[in-house]
């Protein structure tokens, strides 16, 4: 079934999409300059299909014709506002959303996480974690889609962890991962049995500009731990090369 004008909601967006860079974005900002960067960015991360707006009138033509999988959405706009823009996006689709605002109020946060928004992301922003935000929020929306184009999931004993989903689960107990956990998880996991250095698992999450984050490297790896393992004091799958890295061990179950 579609929406009025044509607009599809998320399974039947989804049925199109069989990787995460297969998504169809609508970027919606009206700095020039910012609008290039975010499409440059994006498409170094592997997306294809960028359509950009710098107004709400463009915004809305954009919507029709792209039929979007993710909305990147300021707030002030030339020729209205962002919530009003997503209010009416979401009479008629239920396309996941993010806003990337100068606006940092918590009133203006939960107002725009009250309209139906996935997320939330104040200017300046660092770029990787944009890029992680967007990616976990895909994942989430269409996780049913891209579970049978082969997102992974395994176990590590009695730990199941799905990254489609950024999700550990160790009985009935369900922890989400956070965006830097997930980005952590997946790069020890493609690389699991052989040692991350530090410095690459710092660049998976922050980027090539990461310095300065090092230190709290360790910290994200104890609160992954505190999920993943039974005892995070004496950790089994997780473990430390000490001065060179980390690397994910033992028998993966899929």
């Amino acid at each position: 079934m579609c929406y009025n004008h044509g607009i599809l909601n998320v399974c039947e967006r989804g049925a199109f999409m069989q990787t995460l860079t297969d998504a169809r974005l609508l970027i919606v900002d009206d700095q020039h300059d910012l609008l290039a960067l975010l499409s440059k960015s994006l498409r170094e991360a592997g997306y294809r299909h960028i359509a950009t707006a710098d107004s709400a009138a463009s915004a809305r033509q954009a919507f029709l014709r792209e039929h979007p999988d993710f909305i990147v959405l300021d707030i002030n706009l030339p020729d209205g506002d962002g919530f009003s823009l997503l209010s009416e996006f979401r009479r008629h689709s239920d396309v996941p959303a993010l806003f990337l605002s100068a606006r940092d109020a918590d009133s203006d946060r939960l107002f725009g996480l009250g309209l139906g928004a996935d997320d939330y992301l104040t200017k300046p922003f660092l770029m990787q974690e944009l890029l992680l935000r967007i990616q976990l929020i895909l994942r989430r929306a269409y996780r049913a889609e891209l579970a049978r184009g082969g997102m992974q999931a395994f176990a590590l004993g009695e730990c199941h962890v799905n990254l489609g989903d950024a999700t550990i689960t160790r009985g009935n107990a369900q922890a989400a991962l956070t965006a830097t956990e997930h980005a952590l998880l997946t790069k020890l996991f493609e690389n699991r049995g052989h040692i991350v250095t530090y410095d690459a698992l710092c660049e998976a999450v922050w980027g090539e500009g990461y310095y300065g984050y090092e230190n709290s490297l360790g910290v994200h790896i104890r609160h992954l731990r505190e999920k993943l393992e039974e005892d995070p004091s004496h950790p089994r799958f997780l473990l430390t090369v000490r001065g060179i890295g980390y690397k994910l061990v033992g028998e993966v179950c899929r």
